[in-house]
């Protein structure tokens, strides 16, 4: 049996600043807040006929330990045979929640599943290797678990695991993109998120975190060129990437519902958009800022359409050189039509949340613009990346 699968709905929480409004809040409670809020804006919704709860996290090395997902189920007072379970693509690992979902549903193995992801990277632990022997008399290191390698293991080639800030560095060069082009696309970032905040076009997606003063997104900023300008490069002394042209690190959540027709009537509620396609793709490590390039065609070619034919396209923003990039490499795309209502530089990119949350952002954008086709794709740590088609 198969059938379409539906974006029944879609809620996130404003997204934090590291050591921000969101940094008193753990993952797991994170994660339960969108999951209850995603139910109780369904009243027509029975708990009980959730098939499967599955939930995106990076890194998974604190209190997002012993699979988030069940965690957020059980918090969020879903019934305890409601099942969960935790997936991890870094990144890109809400989306895969939400292609997993997907499947579920189009194969018939469910008819209504809960996806979403969740990171708090302000929480994120320091962790300490055992010991290769008992009784060391030496140092030992803690590693953080916020992002990037650590633990690298040593066979592994070492150009791969180079920083995040150089691999796109490196890309930068091998495209052609300084520092003016990169600085420009973040200001716009910024300037349409603000935009969007004001005219309320966030108000249906987004879902306030009780005890927790945050009623936007906390990352973006009143900023201008020269503002952006005046700020050293983070990654090479000569380089073109700093703080302003690069995603922050942040805490938040996002989850979508996720069914087929029966679900979506039983749920009381019109479906938001159809996922048509989906792509995953892989480079070489350090050229994972590309990733997205590959994934994103694969997941037009499987929809039968084209760049010409898409309303909207969400790219996750995790730097403005790697999405410029991207879309230099996709012809025929128009770029005004990528991130109009701001993308990651200015929202916030809460690792393991962001990739539901750019397609619950795709598809309440399509519903608000009157339907279409979109794309959602993000890049991914270590050489991926991931991309879905919606239809609305």
């Amino acid at each position: 049996m198969t059938g379409d699968a539906y974006v029944i709905d879609a809620v996130r929480t404003p997204f934090g600043k590291y050591g921000g409004a969101l940094s008193g809040t753990r993952p797991d409670d994170l994660a339960a807040h969108v999951v209850r809020a995603l139910v109780d804006r369904s009243p027509g919704l029975d708990p009980a006929a959730i098939d499967d709860v599955y939930f995106g996290d990076a890194n998974g090395a604190g209190e997002d330990n012993r699979n988030v997902a069940r965690m957020a189920a059980l918090l969020a007072g879903l019934p305890v045979t409601v099942p969960g379970a935790t997936l991890n693509r870094l990144c890109g690992s809400g989306l895969e929640a939400a292609i997993a979902a997907n499947r579920a549903v189009a194969v018939g193995d469910a008819s209504l599943v809960l996806a979403g992801g969740v990171e708090s990277m302000s929480r994120a632990p320091w962790v300490l290797p055992k010991p290769a022997k008992g009784f060391p008399a030496g140092h030992e290191t803690l590693h953080s678990t916020t992002l990037g390698w650590r633990m690298v293991n040593p066979r592994m080639e070492p150009s791969w695991t180079v920083s995040l800030g150089e691999s796109t560095e490196q890309v930068a060069e091998e495209f052609g993109i300084g520092r003016a082009e990169q600085d420009a696309f973040a200001l716009r970032s910024h300037a349409n998120a603000a935009a969007a905040w004001e005219k309320g076009v966030f108000a249906d997606e987004v879902v306030q975190v009780p005890g927790a003063e945050l009623e936007r997104d906390e990352s973006i900023r009143e900023t201008s060129a020269e503002r952006l300008a005046a700020l050293k490069p983070a990654f090479r002394p000569e380089g073109t990437i700093t703080a302003g042209n690069a995603s922050p690190l942040n805490d938040g959540a996002a989850a979508l519902l996720i069914g087929d027709a029966d679900a979506a009537r039983a749920a009381g509620r019109e479906p938001l958009a159809r996922i048509v396609s989906r792509g995953a793709a892989a480079v070489e490590p350090h050229r994972f800022g590309v990733g997205p390039v590959r994934a994103a065609e694969i997941a037009l070619r499987r929809a039968g359409i084209g760049w010409g034919d898409l309303a909207a396209v969400e790219l996750n923003e995790a730097f403005a050189a790697q999405s410029l990039a991207c879309l230099r490499s996709w012809e025929g795309l128009d770029p005004e039509i990528v991130n109009p209502d701001g993308g990651a530089i200015a929202i916030g990119h809460p690792l393991g949340a962001s990739g539901a949350r750019v397609l619950g952002t795709l598809a309440h954008g399509l519903r608000r613009r009157g339907g279409g086709w979109g794309l959602a794709a993000i890049c991914i740590g270590v050489g991926q990346g991931l991309a879905v088609v919606l239809h609305a």
